[in-house]
């Protein structure tokens, strides 16, 4: 049985009973899931979003995005939906516990990291520090 906690909806990234539900990974939601498999099948690659963190950007490290064509040994993998959302080791230490979303608004559509670890983030919300 599962005890009681409120989600916040736009945050749910998947079921309540996913093994990925924890702190020590970075979750992908379902619209970052859907957006990522419509790319890949657009240009017929595997359905692998890699999230690397590399120095740079106006407040430290700055996320990067691109579809890869295989998951490393030493990767964090979560899937959903069909989709895997890769980690290196390194990248994951400043972005564990976070997620990757999917945004959609007036000023464009972007995906978007969610990151409990930054202390500090620029307005465009591509780069932080820690």
């Amino acid at each position: 049985m599962l005890a009681a906690f409120v989600v916040d909806p736009y945050l749910m990234p998947m079921s309540l009973d996913s093994p990925s539900l924890a702190p020590d990974r970075v979750l992908l939601s379902a619209a970052a899931a859907a957006r990522v498999a419509y790319i890949a099948d657009r240009q017929k690659k595997p359905a692998i979003l890699r999230l690397s963190v590399e120095g740079g950007g106006c407040s430290g490290f700055q996320y990067r995005f691109g579809l890869d064509e295989a998951v490393d040994a030493e990767d964090a993998a979560v899937e959903l939906d069909g989709v895997t959302l890769v980690v290196d080791p390194m990248s994951l230490d400043l972005v564990r516990g976070g997620m990757v979303d999917y945004v959609e608004n007036l000023g464009g559509a972007a995906f978007k990291v969610v990151n409990p670890n930054a202390t500090a983030g620029c307005g465009c919300g591509s780069s932080f520090s820690v």
